[in-house]
């Protein structure tokens, strides 16, 4: 890393684009949290997840459907996938412009979002919805005359959740919030899936779930794994599986070297992901400080959505759900060329043996599921 620590990176950022600002370290850190938000995002594009995909959508626990949740990213199964369409016009592209494209029923409650505006994508954009599904439209590429997209009918089921949590420092301790933060990612993890972990006698963690108001009980990576790979749709039905993803700054250690908040977390999620200080700083340096011209966009989004203190205001159009279209399209050019690199961003807390190949082949596996069958 080209820096000696992600503090070094953070106070650099604060100077360079939030130095006019009252707190300009603690509106870097900030960032920080949008930078690690977006890289799971494109990730799980490159994944083949972006039909998939639902940004901060409730999520519902389970047996009390009245709680819900909003968490970063859902996953959910795919119920009708439309073929691509085109918007020709330099207008927005509206929920109704789009429902009118795919001659959606009536009985879908459309939303006011707006898949383009002003040059701004809104990602994962919900155009619609009725009391079991979500649709969800995905800008592909441009075109001579407009944007081609596409659209997907989800089912409100998510049957993966992932969560992003990052806590800066004060000087050289932790945030105050640092144990909240892991508290509240530990408490949605164990509460919205229908496989609960429960801790025995001997200190391990066992699962259990019902079915027709029977208890099952056994190892619960042992339960884990026979859900993924072999439920039945008993099983599956109402089972998430769960995926955090911390950053280090010197509250949440390292992947040998675990706090009391990274415990909690580990013992919590059913896979637990650390985002590196040089995987950060990579991101950073080849996007934001120093990008080569086809990246340039991503620097030039970034700095347009932070505004000199006292000037005109502008809208965000660097976050994982609104991205400057040419942002947008240079990132997934990022992602697709340096795949390899970026997963090596990332060590696995828990399970422990685990790796990222096997995460995504387990995405993949619970993608693929006959969930017309299970549903």
């Amino acid at each position: 890393m080209a820096y000696q620590s992600i503090d070094e990176l953070q106070t650099l950022l604060s100077q360079e684009v939030f130095g006019d600002r009252q707190d300009s370290k603690k509106a870097a850190g900030r960032a920080l949290g949008t930078f690690i938000e977006t890289i799971m995002f494109y990730l799980l594009r490159q994944w083949g997840e972006n039909d998939s995909i639902a940004i901060e959508r409730p999520l519902a626990e389970y047996g009390h459907q009245e709680i819900t949740h909003n968490v970063e990213f859902t996953l959910h199964p795919i119920r009708t996938a439309y073929p691509a369409f085109e918007i020709t016009d330099d207008t927005p592209a509206t929920a109704r412009k789009v429902a009118d494209k795919l001659l959606l029923p009536a009985t879908y409650a459309l939303t006011s979002n707006k898949v383009i505006n002003r040059g701004v994508i809104q990602n994962a954009c919900v155009i619609g919805s009725d009391e079991n599904s979500i649709v969800i439209a995905s800008p592909d590429c441009l075109t001579a005359k407009g944007m081609q997209m596409h659209a997907n009918v989800l089912d409100k089921h998510a049957y993966a959740m992932i969560e992003c949590k990052r806590v800066g420092k004060e000087g050289d301790s932790k945030g105050p919030q640092t144990i909240e933060k892991a508290k509240q990612g530990a408490y949605v993890a164990k509460t919205t899936s229908s496989l609960q972990k429960v801790r025995n006698d001997q200190g391990g963690l066992d699962g259990i779930y019902y079915v027709d108001g029977k208890a099952y009980v056994a190892p619960y990576d042992q339960i884990l794994n026979e859900i993924i790979f072999n439920g039945t749709p008993q099983q599956l039905r109402d089972f998430t599986l769960s995926i955090g993803v911390v950053s280090n700054h010197g509250n949440w250690f390292t992947a040998d070297n675990q706090n009391k908040e990274m415990k909690v977390l580990a013992q919590s999620y059913d896979w637990l992901l650390f985002l590196t200080d040089e995987g950060l700083a990579e991101f950073i340096t080849d996007l934001l400080r120093a990008p080569r011209p086809r990246f340039k966009a991503v620097r030039d989004a970034f700095i347009s959505s932070y505004p000199p203190a006292g000037g005109p205001k502008t809208d965000n159009a660097f976050t994982k759900k609104k991205m400057e279209q040419a942002a947008h399209f240079a990132l997934d050019a990022y992602f697709a060329a340096n795949i390899s690199r970026i997963e090596g961003w990332f060590n696995v807390i828990s399970p422990h043996g685990g790796t990222l190949q096997d995460l995504r082949e387990i995405l993949v596996t619970l993608k693929n599921k006959d969930w017309r069958a299970i549903l």
